[in-house]
């Protein structure tokens, strides 16, 4: 046995709508041998690595990544990176990487370099949980030594800068009570700050769309449809332009529901020339605990194909069997 005592196998995850579950009867010191069996020698057992790493839990995988640095010395991330490359190497690596450290890796990447991957930024702070950015914070200081926010003012700006440092700093109101009156008066002060005046008042949509509760904002949406002939999403759309745009249209669409905004992103990017692997690999990880089911059943329901059969298309090779793995196939 490689860890203290059975019982410390025993993973739970709470996960309904994800792909991913803990695999029953897991046994941590057989995958490490066959994790190493696979990786040694001439040439990689892909397969190997495909069948073990997307059919375990993330918790569980933590417990891999232990229990093969304990054994072989070497820890698994570096013996992934030396035996495997390109896409298929992101996404194993993003697989044994804890939830929280890989969404903190994302936003390093997306803000290091010459300029801001303001979509990647956008997709995480507008869908994530004050919980879960808040676990992403601490990620990133202890990763890079200072605060997220700290590194955030210095490359965002403007109006957008000004809404994501408000979801970067994970405090959305999340009372589960909605006050209809209050949903009223927001969307009267959203309809008189956009479509009502010359010029649009942007600092009171955010500060409505960034601090409101889900629930609220979604009582808020349905009284603004009532006193505008357009939804607030169209409002916004013809109201603004650029990244402010596009954070507030992604706070409003998961707000109505996370899932159908990242079956439209995993669209997105495997439409047009070439599919985008790098926001594939994030969506299909991040989801697979939290709601892929659910993204899998929007995606069929907007685009006529199975998420399953668009990635068969889409992408090829061991990284492709790996995104299909952690995808599953609709009942």
């Amino acid at each position: 046995m490689l860890l203290d005592s059975p019982s410390s196998l025993t993973v739970t995850s709470s996960n309904v709508r994800g792909t991913v579950k803990d695999k029953p009867n897991f046994k941590v010191d057989e995958d490490v041998s066959a994790l190493k069996k696979a990786m040694e020698g001439i040439g990689t057992t892909e397969k190997t690595l495909i069948e073990v790493l997307t059919q375990r839990s993330n918790a569980q995988r933590q417990l891999i990544v232990k229990a093969y640095e304990k054994k072989n010395g070497r820890k698994l991330v570096d013996d992934l990176e030396g035996d495997t490359h390109g896409d298929f190497e992101d996404l194993l690596v993003a697989l044994v990487t804890p939830t929280a450290v890989y969404d903190c890796q994302e936003v390093i990447k997306a803000i290091k370099g010459a300029g801001t991957t303001e979509c990647t930024l956008t997709e995480i702070f507008a869908s994530r949980s004050n919980k879960q950015i808040k676990a992403l914070s601490e990620a990133y200081l202890a990763e890079t030594g200072k605060a997220l926010i700290h590194d955030l003012k210095s490359e965002v700006s403007g109006e957008y800068g000004k809404a994501l440092l408000i979801l970067a700093e994970g405090k959305r109101d999340e009372s589960t009570n909605v006050d209809a009156a209050k949903a009223k008066a927001d969307a009267k002060a959203l309809y008189e700050a956009g479509e009502k005046k010359w010029g649009t008042d942007e600092d009171k949509f955010i500060d409505i769309l960034c601090h409101r509760s889900v629930p609220q904002l979604r009582q808020t949406l349905v009284e603004y449809k009532n006193i505008s002939k357009k939804t607030l999403q169209e409002s916004i759309e013809s109201e603004m332009s650029g990244n402010i745009e596009a954070l507030l249209v992604a706070v409003v669409k998961c707000v109505k529901t996370v899932p159908l905004y990242m079956a439209e992103i995993l669209f997105k990017s495997m439409k047009g020339a070439g599919t985008t692997e790098s926001t594939l690999t994030r969506i299909i990880v991040s989801r697979s605990e939290v709601d892929l089911m659910d993204i899998r059943a929007q995606y069929k329901k907007l685009f006529g194909v199975t998420l399953y059969s668009q990635l068969e298309s889409e992408v090829s090779g061991s990284y492709g069997d790996a995104l299909k793995h952690l995808c599953g196939q609709d009942e």
